[in-house]
């Protein structure tokens, strides 16, 4: 099942740029998508669903503030 979902993941990065014509909020859906992605990813393939709650919070968290990180400077760089 993980696989399916992330090659439904992947199609939906490829479309989304073609779809949506502001870029800011493309960025965000790709890298929405990226971040459920990554997750999918630790989850699975990294074992952290049988882990610890410390440690997926953890993993996940790490995730979550590397793409907020690109998006921000994704945003400052549309800005400039």
């Amino acid at each position: 099942m993980t696989w399916i979902a992330l090659i439904g993941l992947a199609l939906a990065t490829i479309l989304v740029p073609s779809l949506v014509p502001r870029p800011l909020l493309g960025n965000a859906l790709v890298l929405a998508l990226a971040a459920i992605k990554g997750r999918r990813i630790a989850l699975d393939f990294l074992d952290l669903r049988a882990a610890p709650a410390l440690w997926r919070g953890l993993v996940s968290a790490w995730i979550l503030v590397v793409v907020l990180f690109v998006w921000l400077t994704s945003a400052v760089v549309a800005l400039i």
